[in-house]
């Protein structure tokens, strides 16, 4: 998990997938590859085949961007649909807690699991229904047949460059096999408006004052506080004295910057920009272009998908759809340190619904899915070749360091214990009786 969800530095001083207590997280599909974030390892661990699914959060793009670039499923549920309940906020809003597996199936089962209402999490009592669906029978191979997808150009072209090519041509054939599949794609059924800038600091301002009130909430509920942090403020001078934290290459600017402000998120600017961004993901955005087209689901490039769903706590499904060409020029992240694009990283496309529509969308990108089988079509740089109980098992009776090759191996091996862990406690799925605050800590570091 990428350290405070990202939600501490700029980017040109930060990383995907990095944290203080579990070092630097790697994508599996190429060397030093950005696994992107915040649920970096989740996704890694998923993809690699350490356990069987992981657990993922999301604010904004937090589990769909590292699902596609570990080419994997990544399911961001409607806001509601799952438990928040002791999981670190960012945006009360905002937040969501969702699956990654390999498969459309084996997400599905995880998000049936997980998904209910919790009297820990009062936004769950919204659910329109009182037994949770079981979204593993949504898996329809023939959901195409009849149903109508819109693609909001405007929606995507904003966000296009040199670096996106690849993308988009496969997102276009994409689109023929999905017509040839017998779905209607209305092309352009573009969102009425769509004004990334005014977006974003709208974002910024809902995101920054839910997280300063959120964080305090959270810490007075610990039973446990070692370091008797109690707010923004003590996290951010425990942040710079402790070397792990690797500050001030590492800054705090996200916090600092609200340190600066007076605003609250009970103040009229945070509710006028969190309306105002809400009005341009619904009415303006993608509800108002379901309904204006008479759409069942819009689908796009995952990595265009994400921003208008978090304000509008809407679902989006992303699966795996392709991944750069052997001639793709390398690219790094800001910070210098991560390779961002290059030969054989993964990318995806996502479907995105109304709320509670993720039957829809499971059936829909199960259909995609087993008509491609993309993930199948390349192999990550890293393939795990043992039982990770047995190695780690005789690696700790004999009292032994086990190799490593390179960095990314060397990841995976630190991280075994944990996701054997993860792995024993699949057959907890079963139950809704299983602890959340078991499952927060075994994920915590992945």
């Amino acid at each position: 998990m990428g350290e405070w969800a990202q939600f501490r530095s700029r980017r040109a001083s930060s990383s995907h997938g990095w944290s203080g207590y579990g070092g630097q997280c790697l994508g599996a599909y190429y060397s030093r590859q950005d696994p992107s974030g915040s649920s970096s390892g989740s996704a890694v661990a998923a993809s690699l085949g350490l356990a069987m699914g992981g657990l993922a959060t999301e604010t904004s793009g937090s589990i769909v961007l590292p699902a596609e670039k570990s080419s994997v499923v990544g399911i961001k549920p409607t806001l509601g649909l799952t438990s928040r309940s002791m999981v670190i906020p960012i945006s009360i809003r905002q937040d969501s807690v969702g699956p990654v597996a390999q498969s459309v199936k084996d997400a599905a089962i995880l998000l049936s699991a997980i998904a209910g209402k919790d009297t820990n999490d009062n936004w769950t009592s919204v659910q329109p229904f009182d037994q949770v669906p079981d979204y593993v029978k949504a898996c329809n191979y023939s959901a195409f047949k009849g149903a109508r997808l819109g693609v909001p150009r405007n929606g995507i072209n904003y966000f296009l460059d040199n670096t996106t090519k690849p993308i988009m041509a496969a997102f276009e054939a994409a689109l023929d096999l999905i017509r040839g599949s017998g779905a209607r794609v209305v092309d352009k059924a573009d969102f009425a408006r769509f004004d990334v800038p005014a977006f974003s600091r709208n974002s910024n301002i809902v995101m920054g004052t839910d997280f300063t009130a959120g964080l305090t909430a959270y810490l007075k509920m610990l039973k446990t506080n070692p370091n008797n942090v109690k707010d923004l403020a003590d996290i951010t001078i425990f942040t710079k004295d402790d070397p792990r934290e690797e500050y001030p290459d590492r800054d705090t600017y996200v916090w600092d910057s609200e340190f600066d402000s007076n605003i609250t998120n009970e103040s009229k600017e945070s509710y006028d920009a969190y309306e105002a961004n809400r009005h341009m993901a619904e009415e303006q955005g993608i509800t108002g272009t379901l309904d204006r087209y008479g759409l069942d689901a819009l689908v796009m490039p995952t990595f265009t998908s994400f921003h208008l769903p978090a304000i509008a706590g809407l679902p989006i499904v992303t699966v795996p759809l392709g991944f750069y060409p052997p001639d793709t020029a390398t690219t790094m992240n800001l910070k210098g340190t991560l390779v961002n694009v290059a030969p054989n990283v993964p990318f995806g496309i996502a479907f995105i619904g109304r709320r509670w529509s993720e039957e829809t969308l499971i059936s829909l990108a199960y259909a995609f899915e087993q008509r491609t089988m993309i993930r199948k079509k390349r192999n990550p740089c890293i393939i795990p070749t043992f039982e990770l109980g047995d190695r780690w098992t005789n690696a700790y009776q004999a009292d032994i360091s086990l190799p490593s090759t390179d960095s990314n191996q060397t990841l995976i091996l630190s991280e075994a214990t944990k996701a054997i862990v993860k792995r024993s406690m699949s057959n907890l799925f079963s139950t809704r009786s299983w602890s959340w605050s078991l499952l927060a800590r075994a994920d915590s570091s992945l």
